[in-house]
């Protein structure tokens, strides 16, 4: 992409003094390796593992509409957007091209498309207008989440290489001086049925930067997540996925450096795939936080995860369940009490590389204080978890401990299963686990001890 005249090269030398120029560069030096004015869609494959339900491709679209763009870095595009949209939406093909930059500052809820396709070449940014956001931003009801916008509808693919910049300077600063501020996930993919999202770089997300909500067969591949503060104020809460309330989804083929769950796993997702992923800083793939609301019922099965390189992370694989009484993390992070059920997950051919614990199982997340965990232990089940070679090196945090399965009852684990496993901690010690609670017999090549350093 080249600028033609003088007053694109004043906004852009604007452009070089602001946190977001290091996403813009690294979109310029990304574009030589996608050279196509527009891209066939992507056929997506499924290796070594299949969805748990076939999900249908899309029938060819029928026309073109292309976006425009004040092409300015300043001025909403929204509207252009908007318009495209609605002209090929029912069968049509809306193209981002790659030689314009889109900036968004409106609160955009798309959950009406239908058999259409996007494909995004271009740059986009959301404002960073932190009062309007807060103010429009689309509220979700979990956990106080919040999305610049919302996609949903029904036969939806979007893909093209290009980049959505989330902007989150400005909200990591925000946040690190009101922990109550809603900060908008990235990309919201709200009640979607048959949906494949491809080929993208994401970029400094204010907060989660993948959030599925209410949807089924949803497919995403080959999805590249990045982003860190450029400040003193970190990036926080920066998941990589979170799925809620969603069956049959298949996330893989992607990389993830953030500083959060790489992907977590919230209430009622079911039938989920996850295979071929690089997780880099995370907290690892995690099943939870579940049970933090009072008298609602949490239900998480039918989960395979495969093939998964986890480095420099808090975890590799881990289950985060509440204790039965309210409990705090942070002001704008409390709950348990809640019930439900995590059941029939497999996790397979993991390799980790400097992680606190390789694998953690807890149903005292938010409470610090075991003695008080125990005493109100959860009651949302945990049964037939299967976790098979995971295998690689764990830091001195826990040394020489590089385990932790802990339930606070023994009637709420069952048939938790450990094959094939070798982690071993910087003083070479080879799988010890703090164990608590749980059938011995089932961990095999595990040694249990009492000692508990905490988790994570």
């Amino acid at each position: 992409m080249y600028f033609k005249n003088s007053v694109a090269a004043v906004l852009l030398n604007a452009l070089s003094a602001s946190a977001t120029w290091t996403a813009y560069q690294e979109f310029l030096s990304l574009q030589s390796k996608h050279t196509e004015k527009t891209l066939t869609r992507p056929k997506i494959s499924y290796s070594p593992k299949q969805p748990y339900e076939d999900i249908p491709v899309s029938p060819a679209r029928d026309r073109t509409c292309v976006v425009k763009s004040h092409n300015d870095f300043t001025t909403d595009d929204s509207e252009y957007i908007m318009d495209a949209l609605k002209s090929c939406n029912k069968g049509g093909h809306v193209l981002f091209p790659q030689d314009q930059t889109y900036v968004i500052g409106t609160a955009l809820d798309l959950t009406w498309l239908c058999e259409i396709d996007l494909e995004i070449r271009g740059y986009i940014q959301f404002s960073n207008d932190t009062d309007y956001w807060q103010k429009h931003g689309f509220y979700q009801t979990f956990q106080n989440a919040t999305t610049f916008f919302q996609i949903g509808g029904s036969d939806v693919n979007i893909y093209g290489w290009g980049m959505m910049d989330g902007n989150g300077q400005g909200w990591y600063d925000l946040y690190a001086s009101n922990e109550y501020v809603l900060r908008p996930i990235l990309f919201g993919v709200i009640g979607l049925n048959v949906g494949y999202i491809s080929q993208l770089y994401l970029r400094y997300s204010p907060q989660w930067y993948n959030f599925l909500a209410n949807s089924s067969s949803v497919v995403y591949d080959s999805i590249d997540i990045s982003g860190s503060s450029q400040s003193k104020n970190l990036a926080k809460n920066t998941d990589g996925w979170d799925t809620y309330r969603s069956k049959n989804v298949v996330i893989q083929n992607s990389y993830v450096n953030n500083g959060d769950d790489c992907i977590a796993f919230k209430p009622n997702s079911t039938e989920h795939l996850v295979q071929n992923m690089q997780c880099i800083g995370s907290h690892g793939i995690s099943v939870g936080s579940l049970g933090q609301y009072k008298g609602e019922t949490d239900i998480v099965e039918n989960l395979y995860i495969t093939n998964v390189s986890m480095t420099d992370s808090s975890n590799g694989f881990r289950v985060k369940v509440w204790s039965g009484a309210a409990s705090a993390l942070s002001g704008d992070l409390q709950g348990g009490g809640g019930t439900g059920r995590v059941n029939n997950i497999t996790c397979e051919d993991m390799t980790v590389q400097n992680v606190d614990y390789g694998i953690e199982i807890t149903q005292c997340y938010g409470q610090k204080d075991l003695k008080a965990c125990n005493a109100n232990p959860s009651s949302l089940k945990i049964s037939n978890i299967h976790i098979n070679n995971v295998r690689g090196h764990t830091t001195k945090k826990f040394s020489p401990i590089s385990g932790y399965l802990v339930c606070s009852s023994e009637k709420t684990c069952s048939n938790i299963q450990l094959d094939d496993i070798n982690l071993t901690s910087p003083n070479g010690t080879k799988n010890l686990f703090t164990c608590d609670k749980v059938d011995a017999s089932l961990l095999h090549g595990i040694d249990c001890t009492t000692v508990n350093k905490g988790t994570s």
